[in-house]
């Protein structure tokens, strides 16, 4: 076993907040004792590039006690989180390439330190692992398939099933109900507004705040802020997700009109430069900038840093930009990621679904990979529903039942008025 990580001698403190995360994640608990017994991926060599947190530990350990050989790093250079990663080198002897605050070259580098295992599986946030692992395929001989956590990712995999050069077959986990309708929704739009107040203690309440695209974490993060007391306007391309926003009570209006007057405001398209230089020029006196999506484009942060008048440091994520027009602007957590890199990103309650949908979607590649075409596939209904049935008894929930009558009549056409 190798490992790169900032300091082993956190492991201690990265071990409580897993054991933590782990006491909150029954159903990935329920499904890791279920299957641990046949060791499902027992020779399987799985490698993960995920957000490096203690949720995502629970998943290591979960696949790693069904069997599997892992390496692991990070998804993001901000999102790390050093504790847990020590932890999962010193503790639980995983392969793993991670820490906070890497470079973009030494991010690649950790990329490519997860690859040498040469692995059958492997599981990605982002697609980042996913295409260096095309970029030098023939090394790769025995590929089964992949797991893809997030929507971007989803994204640039589609594009490339589209464009005939996916090589083998992908699961989209991020499109399972149980996790882009939780995960998505409930889980950024929390922990987004965790990561902007832990970042600068504002006060929401009676902020204009600008929510850039209206999909399911636009939403959440939409309803959340609003339920702090925000005034919410939303931008969007999409007339019908525009319309939705509309219908669902907030306003609707483009970038260019609503920067004069946001607060706050914050990306989660999926998309580039959806506020561009020229819009920054436009915003308020002391209005913020954060980022929800997965990469650190959709705000014009180089074009920030090379036409900025001055530049200072407020706190570890928080940096003022003194513009050529005499205003100041506020970027938080480099436009990365906010919630993670400013917080611990989503609450282990959510992560509990979307990580068993993943342990669940890399035993079905162990077992069926050679009946899969190298495509995008989503999630079978039946996972969803097992996954959302399992959290719903966690949590001394219980449903109806169709009876046999209900059940023929919903699939008949005979019985009509």
């Amino acid at each position: 076993m190798s490992y790169r990580v900032l300091d082993v001698s956190l492991a201690n403190e990265g071990r409580r907040k897993i054991q933590w995360a782990s006491s909150h994640m029954p159903v990935l608990q329920s499904l890791t004792r279920q299957y641990e017994k046949n060791k499902p991926l027992e020779g399987v060599r799985v490698a993960g590039c995920l957000h490096v947190t203690k949720e995502t530990a629970v998943l290591v350990e979960s696949l790693k006690a069904l069997g599997a050989e892992l390496s692991w790093c990070g998804c993001n250079p901000l999102s790390t989180q050093d504790d847990v990663a020590s932890s999962l080198a010193e503790d639980d002897k995983v392969s793993i390439y991670a820490s906070r605050g890497v470079s973009t070259q030494k991010y690649y580098e950790d990329i490519h330190s997860a690859m040498k295992i040469d692995p059958n599986i492997t599981i990605d946030d982002g697609a980042d692992l996913t295409l260096e692992m095309h970029k030098d395929f023939e090394r790769f001989k025995t590929v089964f398939g992949g797991t893809e956590e997030t929507t971007t990712g989803v994204v640039r995999l589609r594009s490339m099933e589209r464009g005939g050069i996916l090589k083998y077959p992908i699961i989209a986990v991020n499109d399972a109900e149980t996790k882009h309708d939780f995960d998505n929704f409930y889980g950024t739009g929390q922990s987004a507004l965790d990561g902007i107040i832990r970042a600068t203690n504002i006060l929401i309440s009676g902020k204009n705040v600008v929510v850039s695209g209206y999909g399911h974490v636009g939403k959440g993060i939409a309803r959340k802020a609003s339920g702090l007391g925000a005034n919410v306007t939303v931008t969007e391309v999409d007339p019908i997700a525009a319309l939705k926003a509309k219908l669902d009570g907030f306003s609707v209006a483009k970038v260019s009109e609503v920067a004069p007057i946001g607060d706050l405001f914050i990306t989660t398209t999926g998309c580039r430069d959806v506020i561009d230089y020229e819009t920054i020029l436009k915003l308020k006196n002391g209005a913020l900038l954060a980022n929800a999506g997965h990469f650190n484009v959709e705000i014009a942060v180089d074009a920030l840093e090379k036409n900025a008048a001055a530049k200072n440091k407020i706190n570890d994520h928080v940096y003022q930009y003194q513009l050529s027009n005499g205003k100041d602007v506020y970027l938080i957590a480099e436009g990365r990621l906010v919630n993670l890199a400013a917080a611990e990103g989503h609450p282990s309650e959510v992560m509990d679904m979307s990580f068993a949908n993943q342990l669940l979607s890399v035993i079905r590649i162990a077992q069926s990979h050679s009946s899969l075409e190298p495509r995008v596939y989503e999630i079978e209904r039946e996972q969803d529903m097992i996954i959302a049935e399992a959290k719903l008894h966690s949590m001394g929930v219980y449903i109806d039942q169709l009876t046999q009558e209900q059940q023929k009549y919903l699939k008949g056409f005979d019985q009509g008025t």
